[in-house]
């Protein structure tokens, strides 16, 4: 038994290299869903084009994605279409006031308004139901800690509540409800991926330190390590439910260093060519095909009855 296995294996093997895309699946078989989860991290998150360069050069096949906080937004904009090329050029012309703008509140110090325009200028599409592969945004709803994980509706305004980092923009009101980061309830959303029907969890977690040694800087200084220890502790639940976790070495980039953007594009490759050797190894070990699939306008594995949004976007 174990023989055949092997030579199963290496067919499949041979099947993809051949077509240069897809493994030879046998009757009764299929690769597994794959689904990457983006963590957040302010500019770091520059990190995640990166993982996505290599998993596309690859032709590693991601079938779902969530994100959270710039992962929402990177998430986003691939599933809309932007290839991992058109995504690093968005990051080089990207400077914190291409999204934010600094106003007097009671409640931030900084909108992310902005993002509108911004979202409105760089995603292919509108809607969560257009994407070519089925995404989910996470926020935290303010009032009660709940985490909310978006997918259905209007796009724009589920990610600018996915990167309302507290106590610097202004939390982000959907129907009546004010929400805020979803790092808050899914630093890293593994869960929300398998909740979506992924078998393999791909995480991508940006750690690194908001201030260096020494006293604070600044407020945000205050509050960005505050949520960076409170980060850590969390750890352990969204681990839980990845399979493989990838962490790109950020911990030098300054959590606003948009500047570095390539730099930061090599730090997501160099981790995820680390970890190619394991994602390989979900392709060449096929699961039962049990779950019901259908096929996406441009070929992609879709699931065939994705879990209804607890709350619409609009």
């Amino acid at each position: 038994m174990k023989s055949l296995d092997k030579i199963i294996r290496s067919v499949q093997a041979i099947g993809r290299e051949l077509s240069g895309k897809t493994v030879l699946e046998l009757p009764g078989q299929r690769t597994p869903i794959i689904g990457l989860a983006l963590g957040g991290g302010f500019a770091r998150g520059i990190a995640h084009v990166g993982v996505l360069k290599v998993l596309e050069e690859e032709n590693i096949p991601v079938r779902i994605v969530a994100g959270t906080s710039v992962g929402a937004l990177i998430g986003a904009s691939y599933c809309s279409g932007l290839s991992p090329t058109e995504l690093e050029d968005v990051a080089r012309s990207t400077r914190f006031t291409t999204f934010a703008r600094w106003t007097l509140s009671r409640y931030g110090f900084a909108s992310n308004d902005r993002m509108i325009s911004f979202l409105t200028r760089t995603l292919k599409v509108k809607t969560f139901e257009e994407l070519r592969i089925p995404l989910g945004v996470t926020a935290t709803d303010f009032n009660t800690g709940e985490g909310m994980v978006f997918h259905s509706g209007s796009l724009i305004e589920p990610i600018r509540a996915s990167c309302a980092y507290p106590g610097m923009f202004l939390p982000v009101n959907i129907r009546g409800r004010w929400l805020v980061d979803g790092m808050l309830s899914h630093p890293v959303p593994s869960q929300p991926l398998r909740e979506m029907g992924a078998e393999r969890v791909l995480a991508v977690h940006l750690r690194g330190h908001w201030a260096r040694n020494g006293a604070p800087r600044h407020l945000f200084d205050v509050i960005g390590q505050s949520f960076a220890i409170a980060q850590d502790r969390m750890a352990p639940l969204w681990r839980s439910a990845a399979d493989l976790v990838i962490e790109p070495d950020v911990a030098v980039f300054e959590y606003d260093d948009f500047k570095r953007a390539g730099d930061l594009v090599r730090a997501g490759e160099e981790a995820m060519r680390k970890a190619l050797p394991t994602v390989r190894q979900w392709l060449e070990a096929p699961v039962e095909a049990t779950l019901p699939r259908k096929t996406g306008a441009l070929g992609n594995a879709r699931l065939a009855t994705p879990k209804p949004a607890p709350m619409p976007a609009d």
